[in-house]
């Protein structure tokens, strides 16, 4: 099994993690109500997914 001979810098690891970015969570407007949901999951604020009512969502 092959097992590195010497430790890796702090710098060597770092410059490969440099590619390690955080990234936004995609988000799109729901068609019904005009919030702002993950795709492919029910819209939190109404309560549809794909034209059909799949939670019971209270009206404040």
């Amino acid at each position: 099994m092959a097992v590195p001979k010497k430790r890796q810098s702090k710098q060597r690891k770092r410059k490969r993690r440099t590619h390690y970015k955080v990234t936004a969570p995609t988000t799109q407007s729901c068609p019904r109500c005009g919030d702002s949901k993950a795709p492919h999951r029910v819209c939190p604020s109404c309560g549809y997914y794909r034209d059909e009512a799949v939670l019971d969502v209270a009206v404040d």
